[in-house]
């Protein structure tokens, strides 16, 4: 009997991790079902990229998964790669500030104080700033509400200076995005839990965060993100082993999805159609109105947002590096004249990465006020890059060799309202369009971890419907 087939739309770590756990589980259970995995472009692993040149790894997508969000290290342990697993390099971080670096303060969690001494002898922000953070500790909790946005509800807490100075920075980074415009709710929705638990955010992180562990050893403790040693694409490699040898069709573009009975016709830009008793779709958000365009409830994803970043990874003889900072890397807050956002010391967070005697740094811009600097040519790019770079670490020469890697409309924002239309959309799904799953990046974390995660719950989604 010819098995149905379950189709998975999008070759990214999301659809990749879909399509291991599914076909894990119709093995086990000997389900009538197989596995076809569509992707559109000619490889897999969506923003995950690794290249090899000149004895050098660089990665042009994210460099690394953060190591506490257990779905990623399962996967890492199911596929038998814990022995390939290297963790970052640890070592001072820096901020940015009007043009001058800042040791990022110890004792604080996504910029906010949970050692009160750290931050009073921090010279991040102004006495007055201090004071008017330290609020946080005696204001009343905010209304109870739905949702609002990040940035208001982290400057009626702190005030302006600690937000535009230590958090802003560091939040932005992470979703590429503007904390004025970003959900609290669909970002750090933890933050508004403990608020309204202890009235005070400081007071919930320090009676909520586990205790840095007291120890005697002079070793230095684990980083918080891991990678491999051939670099970030091992996990795709291996996910790409795992599936039958049937399961992946490249260079195949979804046109449309059409319901016919109880059934479903994916159809191709080759013109052919695949017939599937569920889908787990886990493209951008703008894809899924042209997909399922007889359904206006998709609709929704029209005017959800996304930004363009870029990265500049350069590659240098160490004696290129007048004045060589200790540490990892910094991150850049908006009152700065730089263009860049942050820069990662890859060869010190990843020594593995670069050869003895030379240095890999990579540097990001696309801050969602400067836009069009996405779209500059390479010249013009490595140029903006090293004029600030010359401001803080004094390097004049020009890098060996530079790889840019411009990711277009990659980063979905979560705006004000970003759970409810997801939610919206899966109640309308369920009714119109039963056995749809979507899941990916543009829906419930951008991170790594939360892709997997959201893969292997689209997974049970699809056999609860199927049985």
């Amino acid at each position: 009997m010819e098995k149905k087939s379950i189709v998975i739309i999008g070759g990214g770590i999301t659809g990749l991790s879909a399509a291991y756990y599914l076909q894990k589980e119709l093995n086990t259970k000997q389900l009538p079902y197989q596995v076809k995995l569509v992707e559109a472009s000619d490889r897999l692993g969506g923003k995950i990229n690794t290249i090899k040149r000149e004895g050098f790894t660089i990665e042009r997508g994210p460099d690394s998964i953060i190591a506490r969000k257990k779905p990623g290290v399962k996967l890492v342990e199911e596929l038998g790669l814990t022995d390939q697993m290297i963790r970052n390099g640890t070592g001072q971080s820096y901020i940015l500030v009007q043009g001058k670096l800042h040791k990022m303060p110890k004792g604080a969690f996504m910029g906010i104080p949970k050692q009160i001494g750290s931050f009073l002898r921090s010279d991040l922000v102004s006495p007055a700033g201090k004071a008017r953070a330290l609020l946080d500790l005696f204001k009343a909790k905010g209304e109870a509400m739905p949702d609002q946005a990040l940035g208001s509800f982290l400057r009626n807490r702190f005030g302006n200076e600690l937000v535009e100075n230590e958090i802003e920075p560091l939040l932005s980074g992470i979703y590429s995005g503007d904390i004025d415009d970003m959900s609290l709710m669909a970002t750090f929705p933890n933050f508004y839990q403990l608020e309204q638990k202890y009235g005070s955010l400081i007071k919930g992180l320090k009676q909520t965060l586990p205790k840095p562990a007291q120890t005697i050893s002079k070793a230095p403790a684990p980083g918080a993100f891991f990678s491999f040693e051939g670099g970030l694409e091992t996990l795709v490699n291996r996910l790409v082993e795992k599936l039958d040898s049937n399961t992946i069709m490249l260079n195949t573009a979804v046109e449309r999805v059409e319901k016919i009975e109880s059934e479903y016709h994916v159809k191709l830009t080759s013109g052919e159609a695949i017939r599937a008793s569920a889908i787990i779709v886990t493209t951008p958000h703008p894809t899924l109105p042209n997909l399922f365009n007889n359904y206006d409830f998709m609709d929704v994803f029209s005017d959800v947002p996304s930004t363009s970043v870029a990265n500049v990874a350069m590659a240098f003889d160490e004696s290129a590096i007048k004045q060589d900072i200790d540490g990892t890397g910094f991150v850049v807050s908006r009152n700065s004249d730089f263009r860049i956002t942050a820069c990662t010391w890859t060869h010190k967070k990843w020594p593995s990465t670069t050869p003895r005697g030379k240095a890999l740094i990579r540097c990001y811009v696309g801050r969602p006020s400067d836009q069009a600097i996405v779209d500059l040519s390479d010249e013009e790019l490595i140029e903006i890059v090293l004029k600030d770079l010359n401001k803080t670490m004094n390097i004049t020469a020009k890098p060996d060799f530079a790889v840019i890697s411009r990711w277009k409309k990659a980063m979905p924002q979560y705006t004000v309202g970003h759970l409810e239309r997801i939610a919206s959309v899966r109640k309308e799904a369920s009714e119109q369009l039963p056995g749809v799953f979507i899941a990916g990046s543009s829906f419930e974390g951008v991170g790594i971890p939360d892709c997997i995660e959201q893969g292997e719950k689209a997974v049970t989604d699809v056999l609860t419907f199927l049985q």
